[in-house]
């Protein structure tokens, strides 16, 4: 039997980004990677453990994967919870004291 031929995107099991699902939790994604290499190389902040970053990357990555297999109200609440994670717990926008 002869193999065919499979186009390249499709010959690893490969999916590009197709939902907007992969474009928001990407971007939010990078957001919260920003924000921790901001945050180590500036003055160090007492209440910042590096272990209060992992629910929010974790959160992102389920959120995308419920978002792609058609769970979209759950993908946009854990989203939504990601968010204001983000905010009351890293709390980006608060001014460290130098």
């Amino acid at each position: 039997m002869p193999a065919t031929a499979l186009p390249a995107n499709r010959e690893r099991n490969e999916r590009g980004m197709d939902t907007i699902y992969d474009w928001v939790t990407v971007g939010m994604f990078g957001f919260l990677a920003i924000l921790f290499l901001h945050r180590s190389v500036g003055p160090r902040r007492p209440a910042d453990r590096t272990i209060y970053y992992l629910p929010p990357a974790l959160g992102c990555a389920g959120a995308n994967y419920l978002g792609n297999h058609d769970q979209k109200w759950t993908a946009i609440a854990l989203t939504i919870a990601v968010v204001g994670y983000v905010l009351f717990v890293l709390k980006p926008f608060d001014r460290a004291e130098f």
